[in-house]
């Protein structure tokens, strides 16, 4: 996927680039600090049909989103041939009994038989996490396991 990066006198940077369908996504990264969403046209990235500012949490977290989306669908693929196993993403939302807490504290793995394969956070990867790994707000978590334990995991996250 080709990235264009534009300076922006004055300004800052835009980041973008053009979908399957024609439209172009990008980010502009302001000199002060922002960040803003931006979708444009194909024939002309100038002409902005929408903008979003996000906060510093928000674009981490869409990061997360749309980071964890792709791994979860890498390793679904991968996991495609072996029968029972399925991949799936928990976030660690505000106010969850493990918020703060390490990872192990929830026992998924011996609880369900779930195995944490990698965190998301603000853009980063953290694969394999060890049980010491604090979960944080906003986090997303990639899991494999029966549909079953994937269930019983999102129960622990969510409760206790």
């Amino acid at each position: 996927m080709n990235v264009d990066e534009t300076d922006l006198p004055g300004l800052g940077r835009r980041k973008d680039f053009m979908t399957a369908t024609g439209r172009r996504i990008g980010v502009v990264e302001l000199r002060e600090g922002q960040t803003e969403l931006i979708v444009s046209t194909w024939d002309d990235p100038d002409t902005c049909q929408a903008s979003i500012p996000l906060t510093s949490d928000e674009a981490a977290t869409l990061g997360n989103l749309l980071g964890g989306q792709h791994l979860a669908m890498k390793l679904a693929e991968e996991h495609r041939e072996i029968p029972g196993i399925v991949t799936r993403q928990f976030s660690i939302a505000p106010g969850s009994p493990f918020q703060d807490q390490p990872m192990g504290k929830a026992s998924i793995r011996t609880r369900c038989g779930v195995s944490i394969v990698a965190i998301m956070r603000e853009g980063e990867v953290l694969p394999s996490p060890a049980p010491d790994a604090v979960l944080h707000t906003g986090d997303l978590l990639v899991a494999v396991g029966t549909q079953e334990g994937l269930d019983s995991a999102a129960n622990i996250l969510r409760n206790g």
